[in-house]
This record gives structure tokens, C-alpha cells and sequence, in this order.
């Protein structure tokens, strides 16, 4: 990604590293039917209402997020390398162990353990042997054992890539960047609701939390693996 000018004086303390495959893991957030889906719960919604803000989103999701997606797996997969997928959900029906701001969307979306909004969308299913963590809060690592699986699969360079890049991509990877992880996120793999708010997530997130790159640079960076 350009590095803005006004942004130089931030760039001189940023931690140089060299991307090492056998110390990577590529997490993939929340790519569920609830919010990541056109046809899911979400999406049903904000067409029923009229919202013109789903086509963004939803385009972006189709024709960037999930085909840079499906690279990324492949290369992981190829390199017989770690994957972590991320969900956001409830764990029971009422939605009563999630966090009370959590709540009203969980019970909106119908997304708790067991329902169809819960599953991972069929394009990105994961394959056996790939884990599957989920969360009740916005970051992972508030709400989840990512931490320790993590550590225990000596990974701590981080790929991300997933929904919604201001909410759940970006709590998670500041979560890990305070915990000493070295954490990239993949900018034409993740996706939101309103341009300006991916754009500026981005922005920000490159002030000392961590990289942005591109599929194509992510891959090309992970050919040694």
C-alpha cells in the first residue's frame, strides 16, 4: 500500500520484519451467512428497508473479498500452513450468553450456534483439520482461546482478511498487535459497509498497529513457505 507523506515520521518507528510462512497464519473473519452473504440476514434486511448501502458492500464482498480469499487459502493450503477462521455469534438461541451490546444485532440476524446465519458461507468453507473459533465479542481475543492456539502453533505473524474491516478485522488485529504479534491486513480481502470507513481503517491501522498489503503481495511474499 502507498505510504502517505504526512505519515512518514509514524513510518520511522514501525518494526521491520521478513515474512516467514512457516511462522504465519492466515485468520479469516466472520465470512458468515448473517453479514458476509447478500442472501443472508443482513442483507435481506437492508434490502427490505431500501438501503442503497448494500450494494457496496456486498459487491465488494463478491468480487474482491471472497476470490482474493480463495487465494490466500490456496496458497496456505498448498504450504500445508495454519488457518484460523473467525465467527461472531451467540452460543445459545436466546443470545443471553453474548455481551449486552451484542445482543439485539444477534437476535436481528438470528446468528447463534446451530442456525444458518451462523455457518460460514459455502464458497469458504473450511476443510477438516481447520480451525474454527467463535467469538461473542468484536475482537477475538476478548472472548476466545485464539491467543493460546496461536502461540501453541508458534504462529505470530498474522494475515487478515474478512468482515467488517472497521469493526471485527480491525479490533481483532489491534487485539494482536498489543499482544506482540506482527499482524498484516489484506486490504482487497476485507470488506465493510461504507467506503470512507474501510478507507479510513486502513489509514489508521497502519499507524503503528501493523502492515496493509495486497493478495498479490501477501502471495508473493509467502512463495518461500
Amino acid at each position: 500500500m502507498p505510504k502517505s507523506p504526512d505519515n512518514d515520521y509514524i513510518q520511522a518507528f514501525m518494526t521491520e520484519r521478513t515474512a516467514d510462512f512457516s511462522r504465519a497464519a492466515l485468520i479469516v473473519v466472520d465470512m458468515q451467512y448473517a453479514t458476509g452473504h447478500r442472501d443472508g440476514a443482513l442483507g435481506r434486511r437492508l434490502a427490505a428497508e431500501g438501503s442503497n448501502v448494500a450494494g457496496y458492500r456486498f459487491d465488494r464482498i463478491e468480487t474482491l473479498v471472497v476470490p482474493n480469499m480463495l487465494r490466500l487459502l490456496d496458497r496456505f493450503r498448498q504450504g500445508n500452513g495454519a488457518i484460523v477462521y473467525l465467527t461472531v455469534g451467540a452460543d445459545k438461541a436466546d443470545c443471553s450468553d453474548a455481551p449486552p451490546h451484542m445482543i439485539a444485532m444477534f437476535k436481528a440476524l438470528e446468528n447463534y450456534e446451530g442456525s444458518r446465519e451462523h455457518e460460514i458461507i459455502d464458497e469458504l468453507k473450511p476443510r477438516p483439520g481447520e480451525s474454527v473459533i467463535n467469538k461473542t465479542t468484536i475482537g477475538a481475543f476478548a472472548s476466545t482461546g485464539i491467543d493460546h492456539l496461536l502461540r501453541s502453533l508458534g504462529r505470530d505473524q498474522l494475515y487478515m482478511g474478512g468482515v467488517s474491516t472497521n469493526m471485527c478485522v480491525d479490533t481483532t488485529a489491534r487485539e494482536a498487535a498489543d499482544r506482540g504479534y506482527g499482524v498484516t491486513l489484506i486490504e482487497d480481502a476485507c470488506g465493510t459497509t461504507h467506503e470512507d470507513l474501510h478507507n479510513a481503517t486502513i489509514t489508521n491501522f497502519q499507524r503503528l498497529f501493523g502492515r496493509v498489503i495486497s493478495t498479490d503481495e501477501a502471495i508473493e511474499e509467502l512463495k518461500s513457505g
